[in-house]
């Protein structure tokens, strides 16, 4: 299956049409939630309704579709279709649930307007730290729900491409971006200074107090690290529930490997596990 990003749906969908599959409603054990979608074009595919039998048989009504609606040009686009399939043996599957499909036929004039339908709900997420480690965060970030601001005191660290999600923002100090962070930003803490990341974490405790509306604090580092750290924020006033909410070490716990790609993992993973 061929992979687009909005931009590049938009771009097709100016130059052919397709049938848009969406996902109505489960029951159920099923591959994919409700509102997952899938665009068919005549020789490939954007998105994805859970793959397996569903996925071909689906794709299969889709092109039926349009080949219908090109053997009649000048007709009206037919109706949103919709059908339900069960996922047992019958369909070679084990899930035992069942999926309400919807089948939309799109054209050149409904581009726009569905990049911003179809256009996913992005979770702030702010990255201190231009380093291995952030830079492979970046990248893992790249193709998931997240709207990353990617924070260093140093233009120069930045790389000339990054994913379509990420921004780079360029503070100096790094601390006093912490302020004008979006509202529910997750923050990871992982400059090139200890004393910067120090401050970061001083600054979002701050907010947290003020406003609490950070839901994820995670500063990169050793036991060690995060116990000096403690001590030094207690001299500017902290105190242990301040201190809970911070994560340090960050990632997920047991995962081997000091490798800038195997921490991005365990952090990323981490980061998933919350509450949207």
């Amino acid at each position: 299956m061929a992979l687009f990003s909005m931009k590049d749906v938009t771009i097709r969908l100016q130059r052919e049409p397709a049938v848009l599959v969406t996902v109505l409603a489960t029951q159920g054990s099923v591959p994919r939630e409700a509102g997952a979608w899938m665009l068919v074009f005549a020789k490939d595919e954007a998105g994805t309704v859970g793959g397996g039998h569903v996925e071909l048989e689906a794709i299969a009504q889709a092109r039926t579709m349009l080949q219908s609606q090109a053997a009649k040009e000048d007709a009206d686009l037919p109706e949103p279709q919709s059908r339900e399939w069960k996922l047992g043996p019958s369909l070679g599957q084990c899930c035992g649930g069942a999926m309400r499909l919807r089948f939309e036929r799109v054209s050149q004039d409904d581009a726009h307007a569905l990049a911003t339908r179809l256009a996913p709900k992005l979770a702030p997420l702010a990255l201190f730290g231009g380093g291995h480690v952030g830079r492979a965060i970046v990248n893992a970030l790249g193709p998931l729900p997240f709207a990353v601001t990617w924070i260093d005191s140093r233009d120069e660290i930045f790389p000339d491409a990054v994913p379509p999600n990420v921004r780079c923002d360029h503070s100096d100090p790094l601390h006093a971006a912490v302020p004008a962070l979006p509202v529910q930003s997750r923050v990871l803490v992982m400059s090139f200074s200890h004393a910067d990341d120090l401050d970061i974490i001083a600054a979002c405790l701050k907010r947290m107090r003020e406003s609490d509306d950070l839901p994820y604090v995670g500063l990169i580092g050793s036991k060690t690290k995060w116990a000096t750290f403690r001590h030094r924020l207690e001299h500017r006033g902290f105190g242990e529930d301040d201190f809970a909410r911070v994560t340090c070490p960050i990632g997920i716990a047991g995962i081997k490997g000091k490798e800038p790609e195997v921490i991005a993992a365990g952090v990323v993973a981490q980061i998933l596990l919350l509450a949207p």
